[in-house]
């Protein structure tokens, strides 16, 4: 079955006329009266990023046989030339950031962009330990409230950093982040096979050793980070969609991702 059939099938659950006739037409109308969570942080010129990558630039873009730029009131329209990293605000990590025969993003399926979403809530861990990291204890803790973690899912791990973005924006780029285990991921990705992970720091790990983004990317899998709002998202039974730009050989790009709430 594919992923679009699997979604069809969660739509009729919500909505017994649309079991007696499943078409695109049906399934939109139901997606249009859902809610939807913007799980994307807007970025800038000013916007956090890892030291060995610099800052955006954003300029007018111009005639490159003038030097003049670009406005609406002498060329009708306006423009800009964007320079920055690949790894810039709420983006993708592809396999090929990381390993030199690994997927880059315009590789990776359209089927793998619309996903079921599963959020690990590790709030309540972090004001005894800001540095905390997933356990496989709070896998069995999340599976014995929601059930299995469903396979093809986006696991998404939830600190409200997010909250920080604007505010204190030097939290993204100082250690300790609160993160993932590599044994926690590698459970989720070899024993209940998710498809995608994201989080809300700009590290998978919680510390500057990067054992967990190393295995995860050299071994097939893709993340988004600096994800937010992750707050307004139940722990089971929404929809994320992502995407991103379709670069040739793409090694990473900001990404757009939404949740569609049950």
């Amino acid at each position: 079955m594919t992923k679009w059939l699997s979604l069809l099938l969660l739509l009729s659950l919500s909505c017994p006329t649309f079991a007696q006739s499943d078409t695109l037409a049906d399934a939109y109308r139901i997606l249009k009266s859902k809610k939807k969570v913007d799980l994307t942080q807007s970025f800038s010129p000013t916007t956090p990023v890892w030291e060995g990558f610099g800052q955006a630039t954003f300029s007018r873009a111009a005639d490159p046989s003038t030097g003049e730029p670009y406005t609406i009131e002498k060329s009708g329209f306006r423009s800009f030339f964007y320079s920055m990293v690949g790894q810039y605000g709420t983006h993708i990590d592809p396999p090929a950031h990381f390993d030199s025969q690994g997927k880059t993003m315009d590789q990776i399926p359209v089927d793998d962009m619309i996903l079921p979403l599963v959020v690990f809530d590790i709030t309540p861990k972090l004001s005894a330990n800001p540095s905390y990291a997933l356990t496989m204890n709070d896998i069995h803790e999340w599976e014995e409230r929601h059930g299995r973690v469903p396979s093809g899912s986006f696991v998404a791990l939830r600190t409200d950093m997010s909250k920080d973005w604007k505010s204190n924006p030097e939290r993204f780029q100082r250690h300790p982040f609160p993160a993932w285990s590599l044994e926690t991921l590698k459970f989720l990705y070899e024993e209940r096979g998710v498809t995608a992970n994201g989080h809300e720091s700009m590290d998978t790990d919680s510390t500057p050793t990067l054992e967990s983004e190393v295995w995860l990317l050299q071994n097939g899998h893709w993340q988004i980070e600096v994800m937010a709002n992750l707050d307004q998202v139940p722990e089971t039974g929404a929809i994320i969609v992502v995407s991103w730009p379709k670069p040739e050989g793409g090694l990473g790009f900001p990404a757009r991702a939404f949740a569609i709430l049950p």
